[in-house]
């Protein structure tokens, strides 16, 4: 009896130990110099341990700087802006283009950059040359930086959103090479090519955001995909 309860309280304590280090990882309070992990690299579409990697530049400014670089990304840093009420941001970038194509904003996590480069090069861009036979010119958004709580839900808005943070994008559409526009309202219902685009695209979103929404999520998203970096894991 004695010794089943020690080896009870010892994987207890392994798993609360286990279960610490897997937070550090997730919540990217990690050093990149004490990370197991091979800093990430944009050119690489299937990194192993991708969420640990990408959350590992939240912190980071040298190592932000190092991943996000030319021609993968058009990034520089911006100033801290201290948070004040739960809204700010740190280690931020302003961008101009993304993993191939225009996408403008002037303030958005090192982290959410990293993970958007990512998405755009290796999948946005590949599925709309497999569904639409072009190219994405242009990634149209309706905001990444906002001082406001969560939309859409009774229950979560009492809390900040992570647009509070600047770590949330809503993208609603692209601009295509071709000169079509592809519109997440007008386009996500159906079964043609611009839709199975947009749910491929979706779809993909969640290796690299921990939140990535759309219009089956509910009303609120009928129009864009919310995508962020946040604490929670949610895709739908």
């Amino acid at each position: 009896m004695r010794r089943s309860r020690l080896l009870t309280i010892r994987l207890a304590v392994a798993m609360g130990i286990a279960t610490a280090i897997v937070a550090a990882f997730w919540l990217g309070v990690v050093p990149p110099r004490l990370s197991p992990f091979a800093p990430l690299t944009l050119s690489e579409a299937n990194s192993w341990f991708m969420d640990f990697r990408l959350a590992a530049l939240r912190s980071d400014v040298s190592q932000c700087k190092a991943v996000l670089t030319a021609p993968m990304i058009d990034a520089r840093s911006i100033p801290d802006a201290p948070m004040a009420k739960g809204c700010g941001w740190h280690n931020a970038v302003a961008m101009t283009n993304v993993g191939g194509a225009r996408l403008s904003a002037d303030k958005v996590t090192c982290e959410m950059a990293a993970a958007l480069s990512l998405w755009i090069a290796h999948d946005v861009r590949p599925a709309a040359a497999r569904y639409l036979g072009t190219d994405v010119k242009a990634v149209r958004h309706m905001g990444v930086f906002a001082c406001r709580n969560i939309l859409g839900s009774a229950s979560l808005a009492k809390f900040r959103s992570q647009h509070a943070t600047a770590n949330a994008i809503d993208i609603d559409g692209f601009t295509m090479g071709d000169g079509r526009t592809i519109s997440v309202l007008k386009h996500w219902k159906g079964t043609g090519p611009e839709s199975q685009f947009l749910r491929a695209i979706h779809s993909q979103a969640c290796r690299y955001f921990r939140v990535a929404l759309g219009p089956d999520y509910n009303a609120a998203h009928a129009n864009h995909f919310h995508l962020d970096r946040g604490t929670f894991k949610r895709c739908r």
